[in-house]
């Protein structure tokens, strides 16, 4: 499937979670077998050859993805959590909201420094989540060789916060 076949897989939800917002919903998209096949396909086809060793997943729907492009690029899985949802010794880092701040974690033993990590989540907005994601991954002293996700808000402008780090997106609004 293509961009604009994949594309017409994902429900809009008008005035969710709040009014004035339009939540680009992707279960209609992994509901679909061929659409949800074609996003791993076309990931897998983008990071074959870059020597993953580990796929970093933001909490929560980047795990759906994240888990099947692991299981076929045949490497491991970091989980990138909110705070007080890992067992085990974690390191924190905030990012900045439109009001406030929030955080993410991941356990200290994660990623060692010689390792490559591709980091998926899925959906780019303002840049916020991803940039912290790449921050938690280069303080475990490894490398992030790309960032990708399955839709981008472009009008946000959030692939400015990740720009040297690869970013590459299937679906783009």
């Amino acid at each position: 499937m293509n961009e604009k076949e994949l594309s017409e897989l994902v429900r809009d939800v008008p005035d969710f979670p709040k009014p004035g917002i339009v939540f680009k919903d992707i279960t209609t998209l992994i509901g679909n077998k061929d659409g949800f096949k074609s996003i791993i396909n076309i990931l897998f086809e983008k990071y074959k050859d870059a020597k993953i060793d580990k796929v970093a997943c933001i909490e929560s729907r980047g795990f759906i993805f994240g888990a099947a492009l692991a299981e076929k690029l045949d490497a491991g899985v970091i989980l990138i959590r909110k705070p007080g949802k890992l067992p085990y010794k974690a390191i924190t880092e905030e990012y900045e909201l439109e009001y406030g701040t929030d955080s993410l974690q991941v356990h200290i033993d994660a990623a060692a420094p010689d390792e490559n990590v591709l980091i998926i989540d899925d959906l780019l907005a303002t840049g916020g989540t991803a940039a912290a994601a790449v921050r938690l991954i280069e303080r475990l002293g490894a490398k992030v060789v790309g960032v990708a996700f399955v839709i981008e808000l472009t009008f946000l402008n959030g692939i400015d916060k990740i720009k040297s780090n690869n970013p590459f997106t299937i679906i783009k609004y």
